[in-house]
């Protein structure tokens, strides 16, 4: 009686999912929807990036859970250590407090983002 020996095919499956895992970009979504303002010169960042969500009260989220803007400097360095061209994202609710926003935007400074944007929507054009 002969045998189908399937340990290389399995073996093959496992390095496909090791070569998939490693080349997926993994993005922390900020955890909390916010209604971004509009305008015409939104375009398209790149998904590997520190997006950071305000809320309409001010209140500050990465990774789905609430952080204060104090701890996003030593946040962002970390980031920048690994790679100092990624992007950080405010996503900022319309009715959310500008002083937040300076807030956040001195800290990415301070944290050594060279690339700071602000999360836009795409206005529909009539």
């Amino acid at each position: 009686m002969s045998e189908i020996n399937i340990s290389p095919m399995i073996d093959m499956v496992f390095i496909l999912l090791i070569f998939f895992i490693v080349t997926t970009v993994f993005v922390q979504e900020p955890g909390v929807e916010v209604t971004r303002a509009p305008a015409n010169t939104a375009h398209q960042l790149e998904r590997n990036s520190i997006l950071i969500a305000v809320t309409s009260t001010g209140a500050v989220y990465y990774g789905g859970s609430e952080v204060g803007v104090s701890s996003l400097r030593s946040l962002i360095q970390r980031f920048m250590q690994e790679n100092p061209e990624m992007p950080v994202i405010i996503e900022a609710d319309i009715k959310s407090p500008a002083q937040t926003v300076i807030r956040i935007l001195e800290q990415a400074k301070l944290g050594s983002a060279k690339n700071i944007h602000i999360s836009t929507a795409k206005r529909r054009q009539s």
